[in-house]
């Protein structure tokens, strides 16, 4: 049941009074009410001023008004299934004194980021019918909201919405890239998600910045990306060793079956034989990817593959865990090449560019990058993206690290004619 309660802050001579309303234990807002009040004057029985001059009686009256105001505008929302939030709440303050143009609310960027959190089931996705925020986005809005505050601590002040300056923008990734190191993806990352803040926040007609909504982005060069992948002739070197350990022999399981169905780590380990499907003697598998929510049917072609998913499916494994035993897997099968790319530092928790072992590089994300490289050019194009769940062929040759190659599509083009009119 939802209760209303008001209470003081500080024992100065004139305080502030914050309304506090609460839903239920997980919904609790505040907001200052625009009263003040000296703490002498307070009863801490029952949460009103104390009635023994003409100004706090009108201060309790005003208050009372307000409780009651709060109440109506809550049932008319239950009634009509509306959101209610801080925000509500602070509009149904401004309606009830008719402070709209006296009062402008402050909006901090870290509150809005936390709303987009907390509303994340409702949140319609951009260019999409469904509504709901994936588990993985969630994570990165509260992942940038814990940067954004290490930022204002920087800063030495709380950022609002309407401080989101082009000056500000550039001392945020000046901040990301010099003062924490991180990577230049992972920072264009940050600033991709501090736009997506101002526009949802212009949507919702809260004042901000007009540069919170068109802040530019970055990320790597192609020439700079480094993607570590296994050749045909890796896979066949990594299915012939044998492993010492189940735990290993378990992990180069996985590491096969990833190569061969192209899907993100997430969705490859959450795989059970219920996934499984036949259509006459061919198997099938059926993914609902987390990330995109789409659904995706990837056959399998390798019958070893299909021997193993049949009589000796893998068992379940940290993506971590994971990523820590491929690694050993790939030493033992000497996948040893010296080669380019970046290696986690622990003492300075970056990645480090140098020359290193292949198999010290290789992640869980390799798989699904080989078998977009190996397939490549010898399936078309299109009917790899229904499997890897890419929607612009751009991105999908991005993702690889390929050039759209004009002349091998026209063969190619060649070649399907060919087999067409055989």
């Amino acid at each position: 049941m939802a209760s209303l309660k008001y209470r003081i802050k500080g024992n100065s001579k004139d305080v502030s009074i914050y309304l506090r309303f609460s839903i239920s234990r997980e919904s609790v807002f505040e907001i200052k009410t625009g009263f003040s009040v000296d703490p002498s004057q307070w009863s801490s029985t029952t949460n009103f001023p104390k009635q023994n001059s003409s100004i706090t009686k009108l201060l309790y009256n005003n208050l009372k008004k307000l409780e009651s105001y709060v109440f109506q505008e809550y049932n008319i929302c239950q009634a009509n299934g509306d959101k209610i939030d801080k925000y509500w709440l602070n509009t149904s303050l401004l309606k009830c004194f008719e402070r709209e143009e006296k009062v402008k609310y402050i909006y901090y960027a870290t509150d809005h980021i936390q709303f987009i959190i907390d509303n994340a089931d409702t949140k319609k996705i951009a260019g999409q019918s469904r509504l709901g925020l994936s588990h993985a986005r969630i994570q990165s809005y509260k992942s940038f909201k814990r940067n954004f505050e290490e930022f204002e601590l920087f800063c030495r002040k709380r950022i609002k919405l309407t401080d989101i300056t082009p000056s500000l923008v550039e001392e945020y990734k000046k901040w990301l890239l010099k003062t924490k190191c991180f990577s230049i993806n992972y920072a264009g990352k940050q600033l991709d998600n501090l736009r997506a803040v101002g526009r949802d926040a212009e949507r919702l007609n809260i004042p901000t910045h007009p540069f919170a909504s068109k802040i530019d982005s970055f990320c790597e060069q192609d020439e700079d990306r480094h993607i570590v992948t296994f050749s045909i002739g890796e896979l066949q070197k990594i299915r012939k060793t044998e492993m010492p350990t189940l735990s290993l022999e378990n992990a180069k399981k996985w590491l096969l079956l990833g190569c061969e169905i192209g899907q993100r780590g997430g969705d490859l380990l959450n795989l059970t034989q219920d996934h499984l499907r036949y259509v006459g003697e061919h198997l099938f598998i059926d993914v609902n990817q987390q990330k995109t929510k789409k659904d995706v049917t990837i056959p399998i072609g390798s019958k070893a593959i299909q021997l193993m998913l049949e009589n000796d499916f893998p068992q379940k494994i940290a993506t971590q865990n994971l990523n820590n035993y491929i690694k050993k897997v790939c030493q033992l099968s000497g996948i040893d090449e010296i080669i380019e790319g970046k290696l986690l530092d622990k003492k300075s928790n970056r990645k480090i560019m140098g020359t290193y072992p292949k198999y010290q590089l290789v992640t869980t994300h390799s798989f699904r990058r080989t078998f977009a490289s190996n397939y490549y050019k010898k399936i078309a194009t299109p009917i790899l993206m229904t499997i890897t769940g890419h929607s612009k062929e751009s991105m999908f040759l991005k993702y690889i690290n390929k050039q759209d190659d004009k002349d091998e599509n026209a063969k190619l083009f060649l070649q399907y004619y060919q087999q067409m009119n055989q």
